[in-house]
């Protein structure tokens, strides 16, 4: 019995599940024309192969989108436990944000994000 709610979050999570992923069978207009057949990607028709070679920009971009995103990871276990930490705690979540900040602008500094 101890365990029945979670049961039954799952079965309505499950239920839930399911429905989203057969209501667009069900409700769905079946009118294909050739522009909802069309390719589309970032607004405008494509122009090359889907193999083409991307701008190293954009994977730099990525990682650091990737590195950032880690960084407000780390933030919220620590901002939730804030008051029970010590002032060790304090400041090597300040050491390890400097860190990153120097990371942040040397790659401004470099022009890693800029789009020229």
């Amino acid at each position: 019995m101890d365990y029945l709610p979670i049961i039954i979050f799952i079965g309505v999570a499950g239920f839930i599940g399911a429905a989203l992923m057969v209501a667009p069978f069900l409700v769905a207009v079946r009118n294909p024309d050739p522009e909802k057949l069309s390719t589309y990607e970032c607004g405008f028709n494509p122009f090359d192969d889907a193999r083409m070679k991307f701008d190293v920009r954009f994977y730099l971009v990525a990682i650091l989108f990737i590195i950032f995103d880690l960084e407000v990871v780390f933030l919220f276990p620590w901002a939730v436990a804030f008051g029970e930490l010590g002032l060790y705690a304090f400041w090597s979540m300040m050491i390890f944000l400097l860190v990153l900040t120097i990371g942040f602008a040397y790659e401004w500094r470099k022009g890693a994000l800029e789009w020229d």
